[in-house]
């Protein structure tokens, strides 16, 4: 996919990419479920619905969408315990310090691009010192818009003085795929992230596939 010597950034989705924030997201879903008396989810199950996002997650409990009433509220519910508890559990994916290193040590800029509201991507970051060294943090409000579009990726490209060709994004999700394609940038899609069951990620057609993060070195090195 690139040489060496022209791979010059690499973008990363944030959940399911670099941190596993899944217990944490999960707790905050099955506290939400638990005050209405509706069964809770395992953690199977939780992994599946974290890449919808908290939208998918009431549409999914609920069958509410941004135009119910209650809307607004509930999710200003989940949003609360979220980040009250958003430490308890999450940490870097195995294999994500290594792969951080790596570019560190060949000085090749690295940043991040999620649709996680900038207010608990900003926490993260503060709370994780390896995450501190991107060169750029795109969250889903920065800009007008967010994945699928590739606005972001486009930005942090800006920001990194990188040309969107030259880099690799890596994420879990199908709007990852979307976006860098849109973008003009290769993506690897990270099967160890938070996928449904009822999701086929080899018809999204990435340019690559690992199962786990210590593959990227070896990508990063071709």
């Amino acid at each position: 996919m690139h040489s060496k010597t022209s791979l010059k950034g690499v973008l990363f989705d944030l959940d399911g990419t670099l941190l596993d924030t899944a217990p944490d997201l999960g707790a905050a879903m099955n506290r939400f479920l638990q005050a209405r008396n509706l069964p809770t989810l395992s953690s199977v199950q939780t992994r599946g619905i974290v890449g919808r996002g908290m939208k998918g997650f009431l549409k999914m409990a609920l069958d509410m969408d941004e135009n119910h009433h209650d809307y607004l509220g509930f999710s200003a519910e989940l949003f609360e315990y979220y980040q009250k508890h958003m430490f308890d559990s999450t940490q870097l994916f195995s294999g994500i310090h290594e792969v951080l290193d790596y570019l560190f040590v060949n000085q090749i800029p690295w940043g991040i691009v999620t649709n996680k509201p900038g207010r608990f991507t900003d926490e993260l970051i503060k709370y994780l010192p390896e995450l501190q060294k991107a060169q750029c943090i795109i969250s889903c409000d920065t800009l007008k818009n967010c994945k699928p579009h590739p606005e972001p990726i486009l930005h942090a490209c800006r920001l990194m003085s990188v040309e969107p060709q030259d880099c690799i994004y890596i994420g879990d999700a199908e709007i990852d795929i979307i976006a860098s394609k849109a973008a003009g940038m290769p993506v690897i899609a990270a099967l160890y992230g938070y996928i449904d069951d009822q999701e086929n990620p080899l018809d999204w057609q990435a340019n690559g596939y690992i199962n786990h993060p210590s593959e990227l070195i070896s990508i990063f090195k071709k």
